[in-house]
């Protein structure tokens, strides 16, 4: 069977692709190697979706070559994707820092992805994992176990490694050496970050616990909740240093982000100097962490009036660089994104056709760019798509 595209990947690129290419009179299909598309759309934000971000730019994009995001990002804007959302009648609202959640469902979107599909008369084929991709004259043709097919134009839209319950895979990475492509090196982010040996025993039956810190890795710093666990640690805060961080490099943990601690400890020294240090503390920690944090780095639960100044100095040291040192992470296994990838250099920013093999596409996650937390990924999804799906 032969079509003007075929996509590979029912994700949010890959559907977002097809619908754009069908509404440009493109005979379109999207194979997708799981039984239903959109399986990690369904479980973003929650069961909610969180669809885009008001606040987008470049800044919340790593890549190896930083200017690539910048010309898909320009042109297709979140208000773009908003008034897609609001033509569908899809209620929403923003959480907090710009992100915007579904009220309802992230069913919600998926289905406006399907019907902007079906409307675009896209055919969309499930259970259609992919045995082999070839080049021919005029284009490609793939095969699957059911059919072959032959297409001008191939999209590679099949994600990355992140959450393999879900479909994630390196067919893309595969896909993208067998024609010539770099594939920078991949690891998991966004993701939690794990504790072992005594550090753990210490923390992790304070697991369900959260608290605002300030976590910072390298130039980055992002202040949001901090939630133990019982394999580690996890929240926004440790989800977006999760993308800088390193095992063995230092991280830093700052709880008392909201100033400096030491004239804070001074000032409750001298307005409650007959109350324990872990009843002070308590005031600015949850109740259960403080308990711990002065069991394990003060020098004794002391009335706050017995506190000498060295004591209160390494206290507030303490507080603002909590010594602990995560030993890695969860993995794939519960990362929301993969880190690397297809590497944009021998990519069109423009088109996102591949510089090695015309007619050839890669976006979305399978590239090398990955964004915050907070729907930065969905928008580099719609916006990477659309690039593609109006160069066709």
């Amino acid at each position: 069977m032969t079509y003007d595209l075929i996509v590979l990947g029912g994700g949010a690129a890959g559907l977002f692709c097809a619908f754009t290419a069908g509404q440009r009179g493109k005979r379109v299909l999207v194979l997708e190697s799981a039984n239903k598309v959109g399986k990690k759309i369904l479980m973003s934000g929650g069961g909610r979706c969180n669809f885009t971000n008001l606040e987008v730019t470049p800044a919340q994009y790593l890549s190896a070559n930083p200017h690539f995001c910048k010309s898909a990002l320009a042109r297709y804007r979140p208000e773009h994707f908003i008034a897609l959302v609001e033509q569908h009648g899809i209620a929403y609202h923003e959480k907090e820092l710009g992100q915007l959640f579904c009220d309802e469902s992230s069913k919600q979107i998926l289905q406006m992805l399907l019907d902007e599909c079906a409307q675009a008369q896209v055919r969309i084929e499930v259970d259609s994992a992919v045995l082999s991709a070839s080049a021919v004259e005029g284009g490609y043709r793939v095969k699957t176990a059911q059919n072959q097919y032959v297409a001008s134009k191939l999209v590679v839209a099949t994600g990355g490694l992140s959450i393999p319950t879900l479909g994630g895979s390196d067919f893309g990475y595969r896909l993208a050496k067998q024609f010539g492509h770099t594939i920078l090196p991949t690891r998991a982010g966004l993701v939690p970050l794990t504790l072992s040996g005594k550090p753990l025993e210490q923390w992790n039956d304070l697991s369900g616990l959260a608290l605002p810190v300030e976590a910072s890795a390298g130039k980055a710093s992002f202040r949001n909740q901090l939630l133990v666990t019982h394999r580690g640690l996890s929240g926004p805060a440790m989800l977006q240093i999760s993308n800088y961080w390193q095992p063995g490099e230092p991280l830093r943990i700052d709880l008392f982000p909201q100033g400096d601690a030491e004239p804070w400890l001074a000032e409750q020294q001298q307005s409650r100097p007959a109350s324990e240090l872990r009843t002070v503390l308590a005031d600015a920690l949850p109740k259960r962490f403080a308990q711990r944090f002065v069991e394990l780095y003060a020098p004794a639960n002391k009335l706050m009036r017995q506190l000498i100044p060295a004591e209160r100095k390494a206290l507030a040291a303490a507080l603002h660089a909590w010594p602990i040192t995560p030993n890695g992470t969860e993995g794939y296994r519960t990362a929301e994104v993969t880190l690397g990838g297809v590497d944009t250099r021998e990519l069109s920013s423009t088109t996102f056709e591949s510089k090695h093999a015309p007619g050839l596409h890669f976006i979305g996650e399978v590239v090398d760019v990955t964004g915050w937390l907070g729907g930065y990924n969905f928008q580099w999804a719609w916006a990477s798509a659309q690039a593609c799906a109006t160069a066709l």
